[in-house]
C-alpha cells in the first residue's frame, strides 16, 4: 500500500486536505487520528500565513526497508520568525542495528541508544509539535518513507502528509537541463543541491551537519532564504507541497 501511495505521489500532488480529512476517519490509533484531524491549509492559503515545523531524521541507512530511525528533529516556525524555544529533539533506539559508517556519519553511538526510547513513546509528543503545520524537509523521501515504515512497523498504520521539500526547491533553480548543459559546456560539475551548499548561496551560516536538530534548524532558514529571494508571501502553499 506505501509503495503504491510513494509512487502515485511522485507522480502527482496529491489533495492533502481531503487525504487527510479521510485518514482522521479510518486511523485506528488516537495519535493518528488527532494528527490527522488537526487538518492542512488550503491550497490557496498565502505561504506567509501558513505554520511550518522543519523536521530532519537521522537513521542507520538510507532503505527504510532495512534500516531505521535514531534522531529526529523540530523546529516550529513561520516565515517571519523561528520558534527555537518550542524546538524538541529525541533519540531513538532503531529496531535495526547500528553500523560503524552509521555511527560515524551521525555520531549517535549504541550506548545512546541503547538507553533511548522507542518512537512509539515519543509519538505523541512529535505528532503534537507537528499538528496544525506544514513539514519543511530537505530531501523528503528520507523524512517521508522512515517516519512511514516506521510507523506502519509499530502500529500497522500509515502517516503520511504533505511536504515542503527545500531540496526540490533548489533543484528547480540548479538542475535545470539548459543550466546543466551549460555547466557541462564549461567543464563544471552540476550545482549541488545538498543543505550546507544549498544554504552557502544565500550567505546563510554553517552548521554542523548531521544532527537532526541543527539540520532542521538549517532547513527553516534555508526556506525562508528561498521565498524571500525567489517567491513572495503571497504564493499560494500548494506550489510548494508535495
Amino acid at each position: 500500500m506505501a509503495t503504491r501511495l510513494f509512487s502515485r505521489l511522485s507522480k502527482q500532488v496529491p489533495d492533502w486536505p481531503t487525504y487527510l480529512a479521510s485518514r482522521a476517519k479510518d486511523a485506528k490509533d488516537p495519535r493518528l487520528e488527532r494528527y490527522y484531524a488537526s487538518g492542512t491549509p488550503d491550497p490557496d492559503t498565502p505561504i506567509g500565513e501558513v505554520p511550518l515545523v522543519a523536521m530532519d531524521l537521522e537513521t542507520t541507512g538510507l532503505d527504510a526497508s532495512r534500516h531505521g530511525i535514531v534522531s529526529i528533529g523540530v523546529v516550529p516556525f513561520t516565515l517571519e520568525r523561528i520558534r527555537l524555544s518550542e524546538a524538541r529533539y529525541w533519540v531513538v533506539a532503531p529496531r535495526r542495528p547500528l553500523s560503524a559508517e552509521s555511527v560515524t556519519f551521525h555520531h549517535i553511538t549504541h550506548s545512546e541508544v541503547a538507553s533511548a526510547p522507542d518512537l512509539d513513546s515519543v509519538l505523541d509528543e512529535l505528532l503534537a509539535c507537528m499538528a496544525g503545520r506544514l513539514a519543511v524537509v530537505h530531501y523528503r523521501p528520507i523524512e517521508r518513507e522512515f517516519l512511514d515504515a516506521a510507523i506502519h512497523e509499530r502500529l500497522d498504520e500509515h502517516l503520511l502528509f504533505p511536504m515542503i521539500d527545500t531540496m526540490s526547491l533548489e533543484a528547480v533553480r540548479h538542475r535545470r537541463r539548459h543550466w546543466l548543459w551549460l555547466r557541462r559546456l564549461m567543464g563544471r560539475p552540476p550545482a549541488s543541491i545538498r543543505l550546507h551548499e544549498s544554504r552557502q548561496r544565500y550567505n546563510l551560516p554553517a552548521y554542523t551537519g548531521h544532527h537532526a536538530l541543527s539540520d532542521a534548524l538549517a532547513t527553516a532558514e534555508l526556506l525562508q532564504a528561498q521565498i524571500a529571494r525567489h517567491y513572495s508571501w503571497q504564493t499560494p502553499v500548494g506550489t510548494f507541497w508535495r
